[in-house]
């Protein structure tokens, strides 16, 4: 017994090792992302948000796409909350292929993240917002191009957006906020660090560089398959992805993975399949591993 008890505090204390190296690693990340992110919410969502509205009446024609796509990597909300401000944009006039570059990148990245994701370095952290930009602006051109003259969405089931952000104090809005997004985000960022605890411990590397990394193409569709079920919080994969990338994840395996991780989401697609409709939302799950898989392998190509 007493030998049992001697390898589980063993176990434990290697454990405990590994989950405090990493979390001092990039807890200051999170931290600054919570405030950041809240910062945003409470005091720049809405003038982010009016410069879509002011857009309705414009004519960009295809290069609209771009600023939609960059507003939506501007935004804070998460899809529960971009659905139905999309909802109110298209009744508002906004175009749909605008509003398809809009949601992509708002699903795929919002400032919080990318200040999580510093922690991976200059090289991911440039991979991540540039494959985000261009998924949403991608997304919208085939919307153009296949759905021109078409409606796309179907926001019939959504109403207008309600901000919880209501008190008259802005300081108290923003601690308010702050709270909220320790309780969305912690618990998720604490699981994700654990998990790359026990990889650490019980993985061999070797092992990660042949799933991830060895075969290049097969690495990058590995991690745009496995991207699918994993992904549940942008701040608990990062310490995971910060862990494969040290023990040789390729660049481009890991741009597929934060492609499909958010743009898949368990708990998003319920509303992405209403909003679309069946047919459409299969050809959304397509268009996403497919720009994965190229991104990826253009990423191995390139960097």
């Amino acid at each position: 017994m007493s030998d049992v008890l001697a390898v589980l505090q063993r176990e434990a204390t290697y454990l405990w090792y590994y989950f405090d190296v990493q979390f001092r690693q990039i807890a200051l990340y999170w931290a600054v992302g919570v405030v950041i992110g809240s910062v945003i919410s409470v005091f720049l969502k809405d003038r982010i948000h009016g410069l879509l509205y002011r857009m309705s009446g414009a004519r960009f024609g295809f290069l609209g796409l771009v600023p939609a796509a960059l507003l939506g990597v501007a935004s804070p909300l998460c899809l529960y909350g971009t659905v139905p401000l999309a909802a109110s944009l298209s009744r508002g006039g906004l175009r749909d292929d605008w509003l398809a570059a809009f949601m992509m990148t708002s699903i795929l990245l919002n400032p919080q993240l990318i200040i999580y994701s510093a922690a991976l370095g200059a090289k991911a952290l440039t991979v991540r917002i540039v494959s985000c930009f261009l998924c949403g602006v991608t997304a919208g051109a085939l919307v153009r191009l296949f759905y021109k003259g078409k409606p796309f969405f179907d926001f019939s089931h959504f109403g207008d957006p309600v901000s919880r952000d209501v008190a008259p104090n802005p300081l108290v809005r923003l601690v308010k906020n702050i709270g909220r997004n320790v309780r969305a985000t912690g618990p998720m960022f604490l699981a994700g660090i654990a998990l790359s605890a026990l990889f650490q411990r019980y993985v061999p590397d070797d092992l990660l560089t042949k799933v991830f990394g060895g075969n290049e193409a097969w690495g990058v569709l590995m991690a745009a398959t496995v991207g699918v079920p994993l992904y549940a919080c942008g701040g608990g994969t990062i310490p995971l992805l910060q862990q494969w990338l040290a023990e040789g994840m390729t660049l481009g395996s890991a741009a597929a993975f934060m492609l499909t991780g958010p743009a898949t989401k368990i708990t998003n697609l319920g509303a992405l399949k209403i909003a679309f409709g069946v047919k459409r939302f299969v050809l959304y799950l397509a268009f996403v591993m497919l720009f994965a898989l190229a991104t990826g392998l253009a990423v191995n190509l390139v960097v």
